[in-house]
């Protein structure tokens, strides 16, 4: 199963954007679409695949949070 997250974007470069996931962070291609820093972004396979609000975002981090506490 592939599963897309949510992050925020922290800084761009070129086609790419550095993106923040709880601390990790990940270069994402942004070739699809453009961020700028402070979006919230959901992202597959590497890339950014489209921006998300905040309150997408926050509910996606909440659901994660509560599958983890599953394993």
């Amino acid at each position: 199963m592939c599963i897309a997250h949510t992050g925020k974007v922290i800084s761009i470069s070129k086609k790419t954007a550095l993106v923040d996931f709880n601390g990790v962070m990940i270069e994402a291609r942004t070739g699809l679409l453009n961020v700028k820093p402070g979006d919230a972004v959901l992202v597959h396979a590497g890339c950014v695949l489209q921006k998300v609000n905040q309150n997408e975002a926050l509910e996606a981090e909440k659901l994660m949070s509560e599958l983890e506490m599953l394993q």
